[in-house]
Formats: C-alpha cells, structure tokens, sequence
C-alpha cells in the first residue's frame, strides 16, 4: 500500500510532463500525493472499518477535494452525486486504488480478488475496469509469495487476456497519454518486471510516459510486495502525507499478516 502511494508521489510531478528517463531525483519539493492515494486510503479506511466502499470514496473526494493533478471528469461529477451510482468507467482508477485489497487479504488469494471486484465496482464497474484492479491484486499476492516473474508474466497474461510481451525500453519512444485499465495495467506489471528493485520498478514506470503518477503507483504496489522499499524512501515518503492518511496506513499495516509488513510497519509507531 505505501509501495503504491509512493509511486503515485513519485509520478506526480510527471503525469502533464512526462519525462522520459529513468534518470530523475525520486522525490522533490515538488512531489505530493493526488488522487491516487486519496482514493487508496479510502478503499483502506472501508476495508478496516467495514464501511460502504462508494460512500467512503465520496467522503474523502469531498474531504480532500483538490490533490495534485485534481480528479479525472466523470469521476469528479460522481464524488458530489447523491445516488453514488457507478458509471461503467474502464479507466485505471481502478487499479490505481486496489493495493489495500491485497495487503488485508491476510494471505487469501480469493479474498484479494473478492476486495478488488468490490472496490472497483462503486464507479469501474465495466468488466475490463473490474479486470484491472483484479489483475494488479493478484500480481501484488504473487509478489508477496515471491512467484517467479517469468511464471508472473505467464499466469497474468493467461489469466486477464493481457499481452505482456513487451519492455520498456520498447515501448518508451512511442507511447501516448492513456488512462484506461486495458493499457496503463501492463504497462505497470511490465515496469514491475523489467526492474530489478522497488526503486528501479518506480524509475521505468515514470520512464514510459504515459498516466506517469497512476503507472507508478500500480508498479509500485507490486514491487513493495517483492522487494519491500528503502528506508531512505520511506522516510522521504512519509513527511508528504497529511497525519490522518499516515494512521490509516498504520492501521492498515498492523493488520497485515504480510511478512514485509513489518519493516514498513516500524516507520509508522
């Protein structure tokens, strides 16, 4: 989850200026959190707490109403609406959100998967939105039992239609601004497998161009879950965040069974 919300800070400085290297100073004055982490710690906070996932979503929307970069359209018409009715997005908010689905699954492949789909569905409820934020859980749960990337890349591909064939080197020069599940999810576990670390992983996310904060919050929940992250990372990290999303992590994180978990842990007490 604090693999994600890195990313996201990471990136953020990047999604309208792209920058397309993996040579860049990680985090900057410049650097906070947006969307992203807003909406990861409210599928946090509905999680622990057992509240309405939708409900929960509008409440932070109104609560932090102006993140970096802002909210995407539709999504920031659905934050001040009444019936909180889904809207059949497929874009990559899904995905971007998911990783405390994963890390409060206690182990549980199934209820992982079973937390995506219900955190997807209060607005990305389109299969392929479904899909996203299932397939990002899932490869966060594969990272936690350190599956083989190449195995990774097979299972992923075999299971959610998506063609991982590809690098980032690849695809760096050519590819163009989209934030939709069926693009921006395989480009993130690309990212994720191309690296060799948590920081490399947020590096080649950024790289590519692209929904820059999104991607490398994606990459970057799978790559905690792998390799865990640098204290010197999360100690930059932690400062950027306001008190009330740092105790929900901690919370978040107590109540993880996930072995990594406690090296982040130690950080928030």
């Amino acid at each position: 989850m604090l693999g994600s919300i890195i990313g996201d800070m990471v990136g953020s400085r990047f999604e309208f200026n792209n920058h397309r290297s993996t040579q860049f100073e990680l985090l900057t004055d410049q650097c906070s959190y947006t969307d992203d982490t807003v909406m990861t710690v409210a599928v946090a906070d509905a999680l622990l707490n057992h509240k309405p996932m939708g409900t929960t979503m509008q409440e932070y929307g109104r609560r932090y109403p102006n993140p970096m970069g802002g909210y995407g359209g539709r999504f920031a018409i659905w934050l001040h609406r009444s019936d909180a009715e889904p809207y059949n997005s497929f874009g990559n908010g899904s995905g971007m959100r998911v990783s405390p689905c994963a890390l409060l699954a206690h182990g549980s492949r199934e209820k992982a998967l079973s937390q995506a789909a219900i955190s997807a569905m209060p607005t990305h409820n389109h299969p392929e939105g479904v899909k996203g934020a299932m397939a990002i859980a899932d490869a966060i749960m594969m990272a936690f039992d350190h599956v083989g990337k190449e195995e990774m890349r097979y299972s992923l591909s075999r299971l959610y239609g998506y063609s991982l064939d590809f690098t980032c080197e690849s695809i760096r020069n050519t590819n163009c601004f989209n934030e939709t599940c069926m693009v921006t999810v395989p480009q993130a576990i690309v990212a994720f497998l191309d690296a060799h670390s948590f920081e490399e992983t947020l590096r080649l996310a950024v790289s590519i161009g692209g929904d820059s904060d999104t991607l490398a919050a994606m990459a970057g929940g799978i790559a905690e879950a792998y390799y865990g992250i640098p204290d010197d990372i999360i100690q930059k990290s932690l400062p950027l965040l306001p008190p009330a999303f740092i105790e929900i992590l901690k919370r978040a994180y107590e109540q993880s069974e996930a072995e990594s978990s406690k090296a982040v842990l130690r950080w928030l007490v």
